[in-house]
């Protein structure tokens, strides 16, 4: 069995040089300032999880996702205006039951920042490349899931005539599963999950390769193939305004609904990623 330890060790030594790649032009154009940070802002995020496992070693992977934003004149509604409508589909492979890679394809919408204003288009595709690396470890009764996410993006603002841009972007997320009720991650478990996760990006416009950071805790409950989460998440990044910075308050409520097609779809209680 492949040694935890040394994996980690390994993929984030791979994280680290594909962070290094930063164009000189952007080393060169960055002017450090005083660092100003600007009023919270609000968001609701709801998203459906499907994961099915096909095989043995094989799975299919599923989010979609909707999600609101602020009021342009309120910025504590949370769901004044549509932000994204979000969907991530992979497959998955199961190396060993500690290590897992998944790779697929994501369709974003991005819809206006203000709407009715003629200047921007009402929505435009994000299309991206995504693939991962999971990985999970046992403290006690808590489980700790590793998680690297690479994703290629082209993206462009919704003003009328931008243009698309090539990012890339890495990530990197830790998450605790603590069980409440149960010795373990089990049916009809009551559990706390706080995760942190770290935003990078890469590209020939990118001034400041870090793009933000989340911070989320998730209280949740396991029902047969069903996982009931949700919670508070805090964020924190870069504007495209240098040194300006953003934080946003977010509400996430979820649903995961887990399928093991071999065994006449018994449900799966084995650890979930969010």
């Amino acid at each position: 069995m492949m040694d935890l330890n040394k994996c980690l060790v390994l993929l984030v030594f791979v994280g680290l040089i594909h962070l290094n790649i930063m164009p000189a032009n952007a080393q060169e154009n960055f002017i450090p300032t005083e660092r100003i940070s600007l009023p919270a802002t609000t968001e609701s995020w709801n998203g459906l999880y499907l994961k099915l496992r096909m095989t043995e070693k094989w799975w299919w992977y599923q989010e979609n996702h909707y999600r609101r934003r602020n009021s342009i004149d309120n910025r504590s509604d949370f769901v004044g205006r549509i932000s994204q409508i979000y969907n991530r589909f992979g497959f998955t492979y199961l190396f060993t039951d500690n290590f897992e890679v998944t790779f697929g394809p994501t369709l974003v919408w991005n819809f206006t920042p203000d709407p009715g204003n003629p200047a921007y288009l009402n929505s435009v595709l994000e299309p991206r490349f995504w693939h991962q690396w999971l990985l999970t470890q046992a403290v006690g009764p808590v489980k700790i899931l590793h998680q690297f996410r690479f994703e290629h993006r082209f993206k462009r603002a919704n003003n009328i005539g931008a243009e698309f841009q090539f990012t890339n972007r890495w990530r990197y997320k830790i998450t605790a599963y603590v069980p409440l009720n149960k010795p373990r991650m089990e049916n009809k478990t009551f559990f706390i999950a706080p995760s942190n996760e770290f935003f990078f990006e890469s590209g020939r416009h990118i001034t400041d390769i870090f793009e933000e950071n989340r911070v989320y805790t998730a209280i949740g409950y396991t029902y047969n193939n069903y996982m009931f989460f949700g919670g508070h998440m805090w964020t924190y990044g870069p504007t495209p305004i240098p040194a300006t910075y953003r934080n946003r308050h977010i509400i996430r409520l979820n649903v995961m609904y887990t399928i093991d097609f071999r065994d006449r779809r018994r449900p799966l209680t084995r650890d979930f990623q969010f």
